[in-house]
């Protein structure tokens, strides 16, 4: 077993506090991903975890036990690097050895670990090669299978694809989640600024910004429910397109007006606090659909196209929003730049945002089947 609470966990460096009072529980087997963006505090919550930096205030429970004042060493917690860190002057054998041999672990033993670890990772054909004649993805793992043969109770992965080319990234990516599958019991938690890295990869996702916690859900509720405007931009790839609009009519269906009178009514609850408050449209580039002449509610001109085979990123230009708008539309739909074209959407695949950037919660769960109804 290996459940991890986190109470009101702070880290200051000086005067600046890098952590704000973060409250987490992870329950023993789970593979979390903490995301965010550069700066966010990820790496630092991951490390005050691993013990490599010192808890300002709060507490860290590990199996019910305080692992405030435990030296990292004896927390039973198995950290992967950026950085492979690997030993350059011994084998792949000795550098998952190494760790063993310093803990007293008999040979026999060393032995039967290294061989498991390897033949889980692929790594069985290379332990007798040294780091220089391994490929960049073959030293990550050799990093993994050093963690591994401790026999930890909790994994921490601090960025490890990050130094990879994209290939090797995916492959890699790839070997994580079958290791996982192998180790069901064993707590994994996983830092990342890249967010399919986290989709793909995640049981639960932590998304944190400015040392505080945004939201955490498993990886298709932030991607359906986002708590709000970072998250849902944060979470999603190309990011969510926002048009802003009006809040016109308040209740369990909204209505919003946006900035060229369009007006559609959108199943999410709203006060008659929210009544002429200016708000965010929230839409995904997936969420939309050509439309014909006249019955689109997204109109625009096309400034960009980015032909990807199967599908096609689209930019429109337009009066009513700030930004590009991107539509992922089939890659083979003939269109062509300077073309004016129409999208519409469902009601019930838009998102609506406050002044607060808090998103307004469905009103139900009704699946309408009709397009969008625009006044």
């Amino acid at each position: 077993m290996a459940e991890i609470k986190l109470r009101n966990i702070r880290k200051n460096y000086g005067t600046v506090e890098v952590l704000h009072g973060v409250d987490l529980d992870i329950e023993s087997g789970e593979f979390v991903v903490f995301v965010g963006p550069s700066g966010c505090g990820k790496s630092t919550l991951l490390r005050t975890i691993a013990g490599l930096e010192e808890i300002s205030s709060g507490e860290f429970h590990l199996d019910g036990k305080l692992m405030n004042y435990v030296k990292p060493a004896n927390r039973g917690i198995s950290m992967v690097f950026q950085s492979y860190a690997l030993y350059p002057h011994m084998s792949v054998f000795d550098n998952m050895a190494f760790g063993l041999k310093i803990a007293g672990v008999s040979k026999d033993q060393i032995q039967k670990r290294i061989e498991k670890a390897a033949a889980s990772l692929h790594l069985t054909p290379f332990l007798q090669r040294h780091p220089k004649a391994l490929s960049g993805g073959q030293r990550q793992r050799v990093a993994i299978g050093r963690a591994i043969v401790r026999n930890p109770k909790v994994f921490l992965f601090d960025e490890p694809l990050s130094n990879l080319d994209a290939a090797l990234r995916v492959a890699t990516r790839i070997e994580i989640a079958k290791l996982k599958q192998s180790m069901p019991d064993t707590t994994m938690i996983y830092v990342t600024h890249d967010q399919v890295e986290a989709m793909t990869l995640a049981d639960r996702i932590v998304v944190l910004k400015d040392g505080k916690i945004e939201q955490v859900g498993t990886p298709i509720e932030l991607y359906r429910e986002p708590a709000s405007l970072f998250v849902a931009q944060f979470i999603g790839s190309p990011a969510m397109n926002l048009i802003p609009a009006r809040l016109t009519k308040a209740g369990n269906e909204t209505e919003v007006c946006t900035k060229d009178g369009n007006t559609i009514r959108i199943p999410v609850s709203s006060g008659g606090e929210l009544i002429d408050s200016s708000v965010m449209l929230g839409v995904r580039p997936e969420d939309v659909w050509l439309a014909e002449a006249g019955s689109g509610f997204l109109k625009g001109c096309i400034s960009l196209i980015e032909q990807l085979g199967e599908v096609q990123l689209v930019y429109l230009e337009g009066t009513f929003f700030d930004q590009p708008l991107i539509a992922k539309l089939p890659g083979t739909t003939e269109l062509e730049v300077g073309m004016e074209i129409e999208l519409s959407v469902k009601p019930e695949l838009l998102h609506v945002f406050d002044q607060n950037e808090a998103r307004l919660k469905r009103a139900d769960f009704t699946q309408h089947s009709e397009p969008a109804v625009y006044a």
